[in-house]
């Protein structure tokens, strides 16, 4: 491997990191004050997916236009501010919603540096690494940071801000350069003609749709699991909350390992199966009152997640490098993406203030997970060789 990927592993492990940990810090926040309402939560998880969707037509070009080492740092540095901002008692909708401003940045340049440092040939292999990484990251960053934050909420953010610019820094080390010159005219437009080039065939479709599909369903169960746990299994903090979260996570390692072997991208079709599975492992969840039980169909429910969602990813991938370009797909994906996670998180938030019980909200959400599927898969190819029709 490329020695120059060292540097991004560690840059975007300790970036991934903080950004799970204040993920739980805030939610710790939350659940520690006597004056915040029950839909605070998925509020918070909402203005921070507004970013993704609002910013997606610049984010991407401002990747690929400019050195991504430069663009890693600003992104790094404004996460940090919006950690700074909630440390100083700023209103947590609008601190949260900074940090998402920077995430949004983040994810571009992030992927879209690849190519630049691993090359064709390690391309895929670098892909791995960095998925690898930024999982565990996650599983250790929720994790400690929701542990540290029922102990203190200051430290918890001071921790937060530290990994930030620590991530900066290390940033400093990968080779910098531009690959494409900024192409004039409007970014909007701009973003638009991209929809419509990676909107083109039923394939394409398939793996942006799908890909949405997933991030708005574990966006939502995530967000549930933060009402539904403390009613039916009686959790008491974040931690608590984080544990359960932790088997969701290792089910998407275990089923992001094995996949290779079960859906080539000459077969993407059989990634409709793990999502049927995924649906009813989410309704299945809906009727579950033990500790145990819950655990174990979090972490089926993580495995189908990641049987479903790597394929989906590496077709995206292989779709965007061969049409409009590593920053620009990114952006493009999470656009869709993150549209998806706001509608699906907004519609939740609505449901708390009718005072729907997060009991019938896991079983709509299975339902609709099992349902969208159909719909998305229609008119997909048997496999990649078939002929792929607008």
């Amino acid at each position: 491997m490329n020695k120059q990927i060292y540097p991004l592993l560690i840059a975007q492990f300790l970036s991934a990191f903080a950004d799970n940990a204040i993920l739980f810090t805030v939610i710790a926040l939350v659940m520690q004050s006597q004056t915040l309402a029950t839909w605070y939560i998925p509020a918070l998880q909402s203005v921070f997916l507004v970013a993704f969707v609002i910013l997606a037509p610049w984010v991407g070009a401002f990747a690929d236009n400019y050195a991504k080492p430069k663009v890693l740092i600003i992104a790094n540095l404004i996460k940090a501010t919006g950690t700074l901002l909630l440390l100083f008692n700023i209103e947590p909708l609008i601190a949260y919603c900074i940090v998402g401003v920077g995430a949004a940045l983040y994810s571009p340049a992030k992927y879209g540096i690849l190519p630049e440092i691993a090359g064709h040939e390690l391309l895929v292999k670098a892909n791995s690494w960095i998925e690898g990484s930024t999982i565990f990251a996650i599983l250790l960053g929720m994790v400690v940071g929701a542990k540290v934050a029922d102990y203190s909420i200051q430290w918890a953010l001071i921790g937060t801000v530290i990994l930030f610019l620590l991530s900066a820094a290390i940033t400093l080390l990968l080779p910098s350069k531009v690959s494409k010159r900024e192409a004039s005219g409007s970014k909007i437009i701009q973003f638009g003609q991209q929809v419509g080039t990676f909107f083109d065939t039923t394939r394409s479709r398939f793996a942006v749709l799908s890909a949405s599909l997933f991030w708005a369903a574990a966006a939502t169960v995530r967000v549930i699991l933060i009402a539904w746990a403390p009613l039916i299994l009686m959790t008491k903090n974040a931690s608590e909350i984080a544990e359960l979260t932790l088997f969701l996570a290792i089910g998407i390692i275990v089923g992001s390992a094995v996949v290779p072997k079960l859906i080539p991208l000459e077969q993407l079709r059989r990634a409709r199966i793990p999502a049927y599975l995924m649906g009813i492992f989410i309704i299945g969840l809906s009727f579950m009152e033990t500790v145990w039980g819950a655990r174990a169909l979090l972490l089926l429910i993580g495995i189908t997640g990641g049987l479903f969602i790597v394929p989906i990813n590496a077709a995206l991938q292989e779709i965007g490098q061969q049409s409009i370009g590593s920053g620009g797909a990114v952006a493009l994906q999470n656009f869709f993406q993150n549209v998806a996670m706001l509608l699906a998180v907004g519609t939740y938030t609505y449901t708390t203030t009718l005072q729907v019980s997060p009991v019938s909200a896991m079983l709509t959400l299975g339902g609709l997970v099992f349902s969208a599927t159909f719909i998305i898969s229609l008119r997909l190819p048997k496999n990649k060789l078939e002929t792929d029709n607008p």
